[in-house]
């Protein structure tokens, strides 16, 4: 039996924590520096926590008969498309922002089953995705276009008290709304896999990018020097990266994940860029850690061991945002939502309930 706790564990969850600290930007850099031994304490104590933690598990008690409203919203003369699961009750709502930018709300779906404590689920597909698709608009994918969907969001539902929970870009999201906004009524937010810096992501993604292929690792190269992010192997390349760090999708998926659904290609490649190592975008710039510490509100903190939201980047959050709480699911990548549905979902469950 393994012996957990003891740091010949940690090369597990280790194996995509490697490279060198002369990687990156100046920002990867001093992080790195900072936070290795943070990291490498906090990853022994969750794997401690996580084996040997003796609080009974919260029972979702799924009966997956909640009431499902759907309906859209009137934004910037186009329109918004919510989805409101369970009904509502003296809990704050959990409101969720999908990633992306043009990621949809589907997978999010595999969360309703925290409408199953008596709490509204909400999710909505961003303007630009999904059943609020538009394109031919580029000047439209910005950061203050989706904070002012948000913003409308919450006052069209008369959402006055809830919880945020952003994954990816929605974590990005909810970030600059917190520090930006400095709104009323959030009980708590739950950053899952996202980041408030695009250098350092950028850099942790092309260090994670050296433990694929040497083939893979040069098809990428070629396409970031030439822009030809249609050339076969470079899709392939970067096809084997989402599979080994985001996610990947067979006949045992969620319906969710496997049904069709209409991404915003152009609002990702507007606002983003071209790949997830690519910040081209509007948001190639979105830099937030020196002001992480203006977060007010109960943070909790979600990232996998094989994510592309890597140990440094969710240390950099950790270690900034004053109220803040870590936890690392094991055998996880991007969608730790999905990968680790039942321990995310029971400690999603304990979090809203504690910050109530």
């Amino acid at each position: 039996m393994q012996r957990y706790g003891e740091f010949r564990l940690v090369p597990n969850i280790w194996a995509n924590f490697g490279g060198s600290c002369c990687d990156g930007t100046a920002l990867a850099r001093q992080v790195w520096h900072k936070m290795l031994k943070i990291v490498v304490r906090k990853l022994a104590i969750l794997e401690i926590y996580s084996y040997f933690r003796i609080l009974k598990p919260l029972s979702l008690n799924i009966n997956m008969n909640n009431h499902i409203t759907e309906g859209y919203m009137p934004f910037m003369g186009y329109q918004t498309y919510y989805r409101i699961v369970g009904e509502a009750s003296e809990k704050a709502p959990l409101l969720l922002l999908h990633g992306g930018p043009g990621s949809t709300h589907n997978y999010f779906e595999v969360l309703d089953c925290i409408a199953d404590t008596g709490r509204q689920v909400i999710s909505y597909d961003q303007i630009g995705c999904g059943n609020s698709y538009l394109d031919g608009h580029p000047e439209l994918w910005t950061l203050q276009t989706w904070i002012d969907e948000l913003i409308a969001i919450r006052e069209y539902l008369h959402l006055d008290t809830v919880h945020i929970l952003g994954q990816s870009w929605g974590a990005m999201q909810a970030i600059a709304y917190a520090i930006d906004q400095k709104p009323a009524g959030i009980k708590s937010l739950i950053l899952s896999s996202g980041h408030a810096s695009s250098s350092l992501w950028a850099s942790e993604q092309h260090r994670l990018i050296k433990y694929l292929p040497e083939e893979d690792q040069e098809a990428i190269r070629q396409a970031e020097a030439s822009g030809k992010w249609d050339d076969p192997a470079y899709l392939r390349a970067n096809e084997h990266y989402f599979e080994r760090y985001v996610t990947s999708i067979d006949e045992h998926s969620p319906e969710c994940l496997k049904r069709p659904k209409r991404a915003g290609s152009e609002a990702y490649l507007y606002g983003w860029g071209p790949n997830e190592y690519q910040p081209l975008g509007s948001l190639k710039d979105f830099e937030y850690t020196d002001q992480l510490n203006q977060i007010s509100q109960p943070t909790l903190i979600c990232s996998g061991t094989q994510d592309i939201c890597t140990p440094v980047v969710a240390a950099s959050l950790y270690e900034h945002i004053p109220h803040s709480r870590w936890h690392l699911f094991r055998r996880s990548r991007h969608m730790c939502f999905v990968d680790a549905h039942e321990a995310y979902c029971e400690v999603l469950a304990a979090w809203l309930k504690e910050q109530d």
